[in-house]
């Protein structure tokens, strides 16, 4: 296992917990028909694992991109598309490959267009009647959007000196996409609720309002937020960290708050108020994992830590696993297999999600880091000869 996964000193076991919880959120969710009846709760909560990602996303690119432009003033952007290439694009076009070569795979109706799967567009007009399969990629279409704006949002709002504005943007945006979703809500679903066509409302829903990047930049923003606050605020970084389980109280509390306002995800209010507010509550569980003081912070547990490290192939691969198992189990006539068919996924989904890892994430991020590490020392050698050349001529 130490072989498998190497562990950094510095890393943040609080957010390794998170990622862990977020993910599994996400299974239960969409393993939703056979889990056991004590799940259901959080089953009714489970969507919310995405917007845990948002987060925890929105955090680490922030805080990574702010740090550097604030050393360095300004943020190199070929070495941060490289290493997202990297990371996203290698796993990402294996299971593509799975889904458009071996159909039995596919869990739903159809595919979209390949392009709109190469481009990270896919969650713009997609059909969620016959394009099903591989629907969940719409989350990863959203967050290589924010990959992409990102880093040069950070350099305009730097250059133009429009940075103490900033965070007026940020919350403009989360109000912006607040208007745009009761706007769609008004245009797209009730109609179809009122007609009481609860197929046309659900497909509404889902394209107009669910999917779409603009109408969910809650958690990313929340994220970039909390970035800006432990990079430009050290007053106020100081005093959460110093607070870091009553941050995660406080979280917790709006969590269980924002459940009763998501009670049902075809609710207008889970989508119109209950994103933001989700976003809010993961936010703070975010600051207390990143805090010192919280239990979260200081907790180390090598089975989150391995779920974290997994997360990305797992979420990648999950349906297809649920598919396969649901296809496998109908020729079995076992009560035991139909009976725990809900850990047989959970399983088997782990298992593939450290396939996917050990023969495609992690040889392209040793590859990855060797490009790094050739183009940097290339780079240093070349400012080299640039000194060398200007000090012969002075001499």
């Amino acid at each position: 296992m130490i072989k498998i996964f190497t562990n950094n000193t510095n890393r943040l076991h609080g957010l390794d917990h998170l990622r862990a919880i977020a993910i599994i959120l996400v299974m239960i969710f969409h393993y939703g028909r056979g889990i056991p009846d004590w799940l259901e709760p959080i089953k009714r909560i489970g969507w919310t694992g995405v917007d845990l990602f948002f987060v925890l996303s929105g955090y680490l690119i922030g805080f990574q991109l702010l740090k550097e432009f604030k050393g360095n003033s300004k943020i190199n952007l070929k070495r941060f598309y490289m290493k997202r290439l990297f990371r996203i694009v290698p796993a990402y076009l294996a299971v593509l490959i799975l889904y458009y070569s071996l159909g039995s795979l596919r869990e739903g109706s159809g595919l979209p267009p390949l392009w709109k799967f190469l481009t990270f567009t896919q969650n713009y007009g997609l059909d969620s009647q016959t394009q099903k399969s591989f629907s969940h990629a719409w989350s990863l279409c959203v967050e290589e959007q924010f990959y992409l704006l990102m880093p040069i949002s950070i350099i305009l709002f730097f250059q133009t000196r429009l940075q103490k504005l900033a965070p007026y943007f940020m919350l403009t945006l989360i109000g912006v996409g607040i208007l745009l979703r009761i706007y769609n809500w008004n245009e797209f679903v009730q109609p179809f609720i009122e007609s009481g066509s609860r197929r046309l409302m659900v497909q509404g829903l889902l394209e107009k309002v669910y999917y779409p990047s603009h109408n969910r930049m809650d958690g990313l923003i929340v994220g970039v937020l909390i970035a800006s606050i432990f990079n430009f605020k050290p007053g106020w970084q100081a005093f959460l960290s110093k607070y870091g389980n009553i941050s995660l109280l406080l979280g917790l509390i709006l969590f269980l708050l924002a459940y009763q306002v998501c009670e049902s995800i075809l609710s207008f209010k889970a989508m119109v108020y209950g994103l933001p507010l989700i976003s809010l509550a993961y936010g703070f569980i975010v600051i207390g994992a990143i805090s010192p003081t919280s239990i979260l912070y200081k907790l180390k547990s090598r089975f989150t830590f391995v779920i974290a490290t997994l997360s990305y192939a797992i979420y990648l691969s999950h349906k297809q696993v649920y598919h396969f198992v649901k296809i496998w189990v109908t020729d079995i006539d076992n009560g035991f297999i139909q009976q725990n068919v809900f850990w047989i996924c959970l399983i088997l989904a782990v298992i593939g999600g450290l396939i996917l890892h050990l023969f495609i994430e992690k040889p392209f991020m040793k590859l990855r880091d060797q490009l790094l590490i050739g183009s940097e020392k290339k780079q240093e050698a070349r400012g080299k000869l640039i000194l060398n050349y200007i000090k012969n001529i002075w001499r």
